[in-house]
Formats: C-alpha cells, sequence, structure tokens
C-alpha cells in the first residue's frame, strides 16, 4: 500500500502533475481537434519518458559500466576533480560546502589516500559567479580530515573537463608525477578519461558517486515520475563526449 502511495503522489507532485494535467487536456482536446490532441499526447509521453528513473537509469548505466574501481590501485597520485560547491553555506571550520557529488569525490579520495599516503591534486575552480571554488573547499575539508596540508596540490582555475585534464597535466610536469589515479563520478569518468588521453596522460580511473545500482530492477518506483531521476546527468555526459570530436 505503501508503495501505490507513493506512486499515486508522483503523479501529483511536480512534474508528475504536470504530466497527468497534459494528459487530461489531450483527453479534453481529443474531442474538438484530434490532430492537435495527438500531437499534445505524443509531447506529453516524451515528456514522462524523461521524468521517471527507468529511463535516466538506463541510460547512467551505459556509461558507469565502463569502468570499474580496480582492486589495487597503481599511481603516485591521486587526482579528484571537482564537481560543484557553495560559496557561503556554514561549515564545522568556514565556509563553503562541496555538492553532493564533489562530496562523494571527497569522500574516495579520502579514504584512498589513508591506504596509499599519495599526494593528491584537487582540480577544479569556481564555474559561476554564485558557485564556490570547489579546490579551495576541497582542501579545507581535506585538511580538516587528516590530510598535511604539504601533500595537497592545488588546481584552483579550472571551469570544465578540458580544463582539468590541461591544467593537471602541468601540474603533473612539474611535480614530476606520472601515473595519476583519477576520481570521479562513475557517470563523468568516460568523458574525463578521454580529455586526459586526448593529452597523452593514461590514468588510472577510480570511479565513484554512483548514481544508478548496478542491477536494474524493474520496481513500481522506476515508473513513478520524479525530479531525481539521473537522465540529465546521462545526456550532458554524452553531448560532452560528443563534443570532443567536433
Amino acid at each position: 500500500m505503501t508503495y501505490i502511495i507513493k506512486f499515486i503522489y508522483g503523479f501529483i507532485l511536480p512534474p508528475g502533475g504536470f504530466v497527468t494535467l497534459l494528459v487530461l487536456l489531450s483527453i479534453w482536446l481529443y474531442r474538438r481537434e484530434k490532430l492537435a490532441a495527438k500531437v499534445l499526447f505524443i509531447i506529453t509521453l516524451l515528456l514522462y519518458i524523461s521524468v521517471i528513473p527507468l529511463t535516466g537509469n538506463i541510460l547512467t548505466q551505459t556509461l558507469e559500466q565502463r569502468h570499474t574501481p580496480p582492486s589495487q590501485v597503481d599511481g603516485d597520485v591521486i587526482v579528484m576533480l571537482g564537481g560543484g560547491a557553495t560559496p557561503d553555506s556554514p561549515d564545522i571550520d568556514g565556509k563553503g560546502q562541496l555538492s553532493g557529488n564533489g562530496a562523494n569525490r571527497l569522500l574516495t579520495t579520502i579514504r584512498l589516500y589513508n591506504q596509499t599516503r599519495l599526494p593528491i591534486i584537487l582540480s577544479g575552480g569556481q564555474v559561476f559567479t554564485n558557485y564556490g571554488n570547489e579546490a579551495n573547499i576541497a582542501k579545507r575539508q581535506l585538511i580538516s580530515l587528516g590530510v598535511p596540508e604539504e601533500k595537497i596540490i592545488l588546481e584552483n582555475k579550472s571551469i570544465n573537463t578540458e580544463q582539468n585534464a590541461k591544467f593537471t597535466k602541468q601540474l603533473l610536469k612539474k611535480h614530476k608525477l606520472h601515473k595519476p589515479i583519477l576520481v570521479t563520478s562513475a557517470f563523468h569518468m568516460e568523458r574525463a578519461v578521454r580529455n586526459f588521453n586526448n593529452l597523452d596522460i593514461s590514468v588510472q580511473p577510480y570511479p565513484t558517486d554512483y548514481q544508478s545500482s548496478q542491477g536494474l530492477s524493474i520496481d513500481l518506483n522506476q515508473f513513478t515520475p520524479s525530479l531525481q531521476t539521473p537522465l540529465f546527468l546521462a545526456i550532458k555526459e554524452y553531448v560532452g563526449i560528443a563534443a570532443l570530436y567536433l
């Protein structure tokens, strides 16, 4: 009964409520203008497909399954890519926090550091004026978690994945580092690896921050409209990959 109630709520609250209204409008319009009603229904169907978790999970899995965490890391530096940050939200020892994607990447980075004691390159700047500087905030949080400041190398200028690779390459050369372990979200890893490869940087991918389960289960909630579907992330990544070849 709980699942059924949540399923019904999904068609009342946004974005499912808009799908419901458009379906009702299509039915009402069908009596007056059948062609317009059919077109509206097709648009409504596309909207529904785009806001259910099943669609986003299927597309996201095609990205997340391309790389898997290695059983044993083999490198001389950990490279963590930024994933968004807030500039002035309160934190334990300052202001600014990493977003969910960035925080998950940081968690994996600190765990890898505890295993390896390798230096860490934090790559990520301030993408928008209302964003925090990803690398600066990550550095403060890593230090508070016990990482010595001298173990952290800062790259706080990049605003996209291409610049992540470009500026990280400069730091690798400067510090005589040759085998980076790349930490980023699993859905983002394929595009990141390609950007680094384009600059002749061979990385060991260490994906984290998975957005979908590895096994796809067809449950009722997979067909319930939601604002928390990873479809946008997957589409953004495929567009970014395609842009590398333009």
